[in-house]
């Protein structure tokens, strides 16, 4: 190596220093001056509508269906049905359409109320009135009752739906009972 291609390297490297001394004093210069803020509505309106902009569509995902969401379409159901099962350890009612399709339901079990708790007539009232509460957007008026089963909360559950401001047009007793059913045991031999 000559003499002149070593000073040549140390030239580039104050020229590179002076360039960053120049930046360093514009900057300080840039900070010095005093710079309005800017309306701070103005701001958030922007990122509001940041955040409502639709995020534009990749063109990977561009060709994917994307699931529909289906809007709730509001009903009007003046007369329906109510389904009570009260069996020894639960309540359970239910309400449809007089096609059978169902608008609401509810359970003692659901209502957070645990063993012998769950088939008191306390809770029948209680799981009544959830229900209706449920399905008050339907706008039901008159109801036919069924109930099935022998639990406590027969006939609380029917006084609930009737408190309710719902018009009982009939109550019909839906139990399974057996008509000679299955063969009884053999009697004991001893």
């Amino acid at each position: 190596m000559t003499k002149e291609e070593k000073v040549e390297p140390a030239k580039e490297e104050t020229q590179v220093k002076e360039a960053n001394k120049k930046v360093s004093k514009i900057v300080k210069e840039t900070e010095k001056v005093k710079v309005d803020k800017p309306d701070t509505k103005a701001v958030e309106d922007k990122k509001i509508s940041q955040k409502t902009k639709k995020p534009e569509k990749d063109l990977v995902t561009a060709n994917v269906a994307a699931p529909k969401k289906q809007a709730f379409k509001r009903r009007n159901v003046a007369r329906a049905k109510a389904h009570i099962l009260c069996s020894y350890n639960n309540t359970v009612v239910s309400i449809s359409d007089l096609n059978g399709n169902v608008l609401g339901w509810a359970s003692s079990g659901a209502l957070g109320f645990k063993g012998p708790k769950k088939s008191t007539p306390f809770a029948a009232t209680l799981v009544a009135q959830k229900v209706v509460e449920k399905t008050a957007r339907y706008g039901i008026k008159e109801v036919e009752v069924f109930i099935k089963g022998v639990g406590g909360g027969r006939e609380a559950s029917v006084r609930a739906l009737g408190n309710a401001g719902w018009l009982i047009n009939s109550i019909k007793d839906i139990t399974p009972v057996p008509h000679n059913g299955c063969r009884p045991k053999k009697p004991r031999r001893v």
